[in-house]
């Protein structure tokens, strides 16, 4: 398999992985009437989806498979703005917690853009890798926070792991930076913790 076709490969796979794992959250959310992705992660979602496919377009396939991903994360975004009002409703009132949506939506716009610009990075890789880590970060916390699986289930941890792994490996051989290896190894570390949570409390469900 040559160089090409490797690259094709990766970029399918993180695309295709993680559009199955936007499904899987659209559906939990569905079944259960809870958000599945916290609203800093859906704001910088949808924040590069819209800068990539419009202001800065990448190569035609990538443009299509980000113009999925921004379908799906409308969706998601729809399912926070329903459900998560009556989840917070104890510390902060739906306004509040709609314009703090807003805020943090354009914020994670000009963020992604600075980063475009001070990294001079047109095609979105530093933003990209930066917010998967965060979303990790932020799935964890949802699901700590929380304490069971509301919004949250197996195959969405292990699609997110695998999307991240197509996407480190194709960066690791093609686009290797120091700072995207890094990034790229802490993000892996902590879908893998992700999945090892959802274990233990699918467990620890079963055996009540």
């Amino acid at each position: 398999m040559n160089q090409l076709n490797i690259l094709l490969l990766c970029q399918l796979g993180m695309g295709l992985f993680w559009i199955i794992t936007y499904l899987f959250i659209i559906y939990k959310g569905w079944q259960e009437k809870k958000y599945g992705m916290p609203m800093a992660a859906i704001c910088a979602n949808i924040s590069w989806e819209f800068i990539f496919a419009f202001l800065y377009p990448q190569n035609e396939l990538q443009r299509v498979i980000t113009l999925i991903w921004l379908v799906l994360d409308i969706f998601i975004l729809m399912q926070f703005l329903r459900y998560a009002p009556k989840e917070y409703k104890k510390i902060i009132s739906s306004k509040l917690l709609y314009l703090s949506f807003v805020i943090t939506l354009i914020a994670s716009f000009f963020i992604i853009l600075g980063i475009v610009h001070e990294f001079h990075d047109f095609e979105g890789k530093y933003a990209a890798f930066f917010q998967n880590l965060m979303m990790s970060g932020l799935f964890i916390a949802l699901l700590v926070q929380r304490g069971n699986l509301a919004g949250q289930s197996m195959g969405i941890a292990f699609c997110k792991m695998i999307g991240t792994l197509f996407a480190s490996v194709g960066f690791y051989l093609y686009f290797r930076t120091p700072l995207i290896t890094i990034i790229s190894m802490a993000t892996l570390f902590y879908d893998w913790l992700y999945i090892l949570l959802i274990y233990r409390l699918q467990h620890k469900k079963l055996a009540k």
